[in-house]
């Protein structure tokens, strides 16, 4: 299914594959059409009509509301759906139910009839609760892992286009004297049928679960997914974190209307140009999220993301407090973007949204990756059901505050607060997101590290990476090119190092002492080697067993054929390039002696060689392969 190759040309040449062009404008045009009614319907009760029961004011979070509710009751259904059947064959019959959902849109527009609007806002958020898990689901059957970032990425940045066109259109269509609405109800019909014209060209998806029996009890099957989810901690604890980046949206993308209106005194192409310059800022988030993991599931970023959404948010609610008071005619495009004050909003906007891109993109592609493939669908479900749920607290929070008398701006500068106290828990509980940090400052600042054979690294399945141990700094260099967490076996002094030791421990590096010096501990290294490999992850160890004094590789020792005999599992060759002379090295004795003795920047090498098979290793073979590969030019 994954027609790949190790020359990846990078993330846009996906958008000229079968696999991948088809499914991106399928979910683009979904995501146009959502936004394009749901902003239409909310400038229409916003600006033109004057409905009792909707102020305008909650009209934003009402329409928020009904449109997240199928995602709360349905997503567990959907889930099974996309894990027992063809995926294609679901995005296909998705399409068609919007064509009829939109033909009521259309109908509720012509005639200003608000209920059946509001309903067809329900009706879309059907659409989309089982469009949803699909289209997650769909990635990581057609994309290799070194394509999984840069695939999410883009999706991503269709996304918030299609939300900025969407919104963009809804507004500027329903500004049109007279006959806006009718224009409207035309438009979304139409990007409805072009939407099932490219999904009859998705490619075959087979079911991942075909066995599956449905449990059409939506109540049990929701807490049967997050129960399914919390089995794996790494991928619950990334669906909590994606959830929150929900809440935290749907905060600004709720309030835009009416804090272009009563905050900024602008019109309604003064909210169609916030959300432009939200949109465009997190789309350029997302795709930078490829370039900057190097093709790779990077989740070090995800800090830098957090940090930026709270920073940037706070300074837009400082930014708010100095913009001139709301008085008179509202302001055009022209005349709001003349006045200087205005320019730092936009600018925290752009801001905080490039962060959320940062945010997101690895977390995604982190769950698409670990998540069992035979019910990646249902994970994707429960991620559904929990952004639902955090959304609707975000716009039951928001309407409550704004009804005790917070302004819009109190409301933003409230969420900053909680954005820091919310993720800064996520991260204490899977401080995997600080650690993959620590390791990008290190490879990309403190070194320029270039890798060459990096997709002989499994992104699954038992394995042992060996490589030439040169400095205390090894393993942080070999963790980042890793596609998932690795198991370090290493020497128990090496815990005791000031200033790195803590960072050995947080990787939950297995410790070993000398046979002679701690038998019992010896023994006790081997067998928690053992028991990662048992559980299908990656083991690195250092055969030299020390690191090197002089530069030069030591023999190697014989540990590795004592876990191989009990647990036979390929051997991945490693060699580490220009890192002897570097401070974390012992080449005046002892490290850090000489802090950046070569200052920042300094290019590095790691090249990584094809898997050995178990029966063919023995110490001096994998000696002379790492040598090999040491005596190969750097990358």
């Amino acid at each position: 299914m994954k027609e790949v190759s190790a020359a990846h040309a990078g993330q846009f040449a996906l958008l000229k594959q079968g696999r991948f062009a088809p499914f991106f404008f399928t979910q683009f045009l979904g995501a146009a059409n959502d936004n394009l009614f749901k902003f239409a319907l909310t400038v229409l009760v916003t600006y033109q009509l004057q409905v009792s029961w909707l102020p305008a004011q909650m009209a934003g979070l009402v329409i928020g509301a009904l449109f997240i509710l199928p995602f709360v009751l349905l997503s567990a259904t959907a889930g099974q759906w996309a894990d027992k059947y063809d995926k294609a064959r679901i995005m296909r019959a998705v399409k068609l139910l919007e064509i009829g959902i939109m033909t009521l849109a259309g109908l509720g527009f012509w005639f200003q009839l608000v209920p059946l609007l509001l309903a067809c806002v329900l009706l879309m958020g059907l659409h989309s609760t089982f469009f949803g898990p699909v289209k997650y689901a769909y990635l990581p059957q057609h994309l290799s892992e070194r394509e999984l970032t840069g695939g999410n990425g883009l999706v991503e940045m269709g996304t918030f286009v299609a939300i900025l066109l969407g919104n963009v259109g809804g507004g500027l269509l329903m500004s049109i004297p007279q006959t806006g609405a009718h224009w409207v109800a035309m438009a979304c019909l139409g990007v409805a049928v072009l939407g099932w014209l490219t999904s009859a060209r998705i490619p075959v998806s087979p079911a991942s679960d075909p066995g599956l029996q449905l449990n059409w009890n939506p109540f049990s099957e929701t807490w049967r997914n997050l129960q399914l989810a919390r089995q794996y901690p790494s991928v619950f604890r990334s669906l909590l974190g994606i959830s929150w980046m929900w809440f935290f949206g749907a905060v600004f993308l709720a309030q835009f209307p009416s804090f272009a209106r009563d905050v900024l005194g602008g019109n309604e192409q003064v909210a169609s140009l916030l959300l432009v310059v939200f949109s465009v800022g997190i789309a350029v988030g997302s795709l930078l999220c490829e370039t900057f993991s190097h093709r790779h599931v990077e989740i070090g970023l995800v800090p830098i993301g957090a940090l930026g959404m709270t920073v940037f948010a706070f300074d837009l609610y400082l930014a708010s407090q100095a913009v001139p008071a709301a008085t008179g005619a509202l302001l055009s495009v022209g005349e709001f973007v003349a006045q200087p004050a205005h320019w730092r909003v936009m600018a925290d906007l752009a801001l905080l949204a490039f962060s959320a891109g940062l945010y997101s993109v690895p977390m995604y592609a982190l769950i698409q990756l670990r998540a069992q493939p035979s019910h990646r669908a249902r994970i994707i479900a429960a991620n559904n059901i929990l952004n639902a749920l955090f959304m609707i607290v975000s716009s039951l929070l928001a309407g409550a505050m704004l009804g005790a008398g917070f302004s819009i701006p109190q409301v933003f500068g409230a969420t900053a607060v909680l954005n820091i106290l919310v993720v800064g828990y996520v991260f204490w509980l899977m401080p995997e997101y600080i650690v993959r940090l620590v390791m990008l400052v290190v490879t990309r600042v403190v070194y320029r590290l270039k890798v060459r054979g990096d997709e002989h690294l499994p992104t699954d399945g038992a394995a042992i990476l060996v490589c030439n141990h040169v400095s205390f700094i090894d393993a942080v260099i070999l963790g980042v090119c890793s596609p998932r967490p690795m198991v370090f076996l290493m020497d128990h002094r090496i815990f005791k190092t000031p200033g790195i030791g803590w960072f050995f421990r947080a990787v939950k590096a297995i410790p070993i002492a000398p046979q002679k010096e701690d038998p019992q501990a010896y023994e006790q290294a081997f067998e928690r080697a053992r028991q990662v490999l048992r559980d299908g992850d990656l083991l690195c160890l250092f055969p030299e067993g020390a690191i090197t004094k002089d530069g030069r590789m030591q023999p190697f020792k014989a540990g590795i054929m004592k876990i191989l005999a009990s647990d036979p599992v390929p051997v991945i060759p490693a060699a580490l390039h220009n890192l002897w002379g570097s401070s974390f090295s012992r080449i005046e004795g002892a490290a850090m002696a000489r802090p950046l003795r070569r200052g920042l920047f300094n290019r590095i090498g790691l090249v990584v060689g094809e898997p050995i098979p178990p029966e063919a290793v023995t110490p001096e073979a994998l000696q002379v392969r790492v040598q090999s590969l040491l005596d190969e030019p750097s990358p």
